[in-house]
């Protein structure tokens, strides 16, 4: 193998690792939203811890303020779903539990992408400076494919899991699961 061989393997190992770590991400919450149509409090609340330490990360590194001020903003958009959970209560009107559940899925659609992009480039800083766009498009491409493929495995999870795959796992039972077969 050549020099120049050897360096373009070391340069792309990282990005293998950035597509695995994302795709193994993000097929759970894709798959919870199709097989029970919602994602767990468990994977609100892990994008909530990583949101919140990927804005700690940013406030603090050597960067011009207001690309900083900008994405810890959005950083915190699943902190703000936390507090308005506090804030509106139980007994509250209609359109503030809309609020609410659209605050959410705000937090969740753009929140978890983002929190997971900006991790990835805490972790690989040099991703966005020589990386070609096209290879960045195809790491983004191969993480959307997996969480689209994980999401239609979850809403026909009765073609290939039983009832008793989800229970034995820890999970509950979603809706239409298909009971095991007698033994």
């Amino acid at each position: 193998m050549t020099e120049a061989a050897a360096s373009a393997r070391r340069r792309q190992m990282p990005l293998g690792v950035v597509m695995v770590g994302m795709a193994a991400v993000v097929w759970w919450p894709a798959f919870t939203l199709g097989a029970w149509n919602e994602v767990f409090f468990d994977d609100v609340l892990a994008v909530w811890a990583a949101s919140t330490a990927a804005c700690a990360f940013v406030l603090i590194e050597h960067r011009p303020w207001p690309g900083r001020i900008r994405r810890a903003l959005f950083l915190l958009l699943p902190s703000l779903w936390l507090v308005l959970n506090f804030v509106v209560g139980e007994d509250s009107a209609d359109l503030a539990t809309a609020l609410l559940t659209l605050a959410g899925l705000v937090a969740v659609v753009v929140g978890f992408p983002f929190t997971v992009w900006v991790l990835v480039r805490i972790v690989w800083p040099d991703l966005g400076d020589d990386t070609p766009r096209r290879t960045k498009a195809a790491v983004v491409a191969v993480v959307v494919g997996i969480a689209v493929v994980s999401f239609v495995l979850g809403l026909n999870q009765a073609r290939f899991l039983t009832c008793e795959d989800f229970t034995i796992s820890g999970n509950s039972e979603p809706p239409g699961c298909t009971p095991a077969p007698p033994a």
